[in-house]
């Protein structure tokens, strides 16, 4: 038996970490919908009060908060995603022992 077939999960774990990596940089295509909503929401509501001349920190903490989010929620996804991996690399071996075992007792 060869080594476990990670390949799918070693893409998805790649595609994962570069969409963090642009949600870092504040890129909005990584982001799903209810994220972007919302920075657009809190972008769109500090235009509004900046062309009124008042005070836009709540909003900007508003739009840092959701970024933060999308970043914990990809963060959270790369470490399931490892995990995953880590158990069919974890069966594989314990599959591999096994079939070790089982042939190494018929011969004695």
């Amino acid at each position: 038996m060869g080594k476990p077939d990670t390949r799918h999960l070693d893409r998805q774990i790649r595609e994962t970490t570069r969409k963090l990596d642009a949600a870092r940089q504040r890129q909005m295509w990584p982001l799903n919908g209810r994220e972007r909503r919302a920075i657009l929401a809190a972008m769109t509501s500090v235009s509004v009060k900046v062309a009124r001349h008042k005070s836009t920190d709540r909003d900007v903490t508003k739009a840092d908060q959701a970024w933060e989010s999308a970043a914990t929620r990809l963060q959270a996804e790369i470490t399931a995603l490892e995990t995953e991996r880590q158990n069919v690399v974890n069966a594989a071996a314990a599959e591999k022992a096994a079939k070790t075992a089982k042939k190494s007792s018929g011969w004695w």
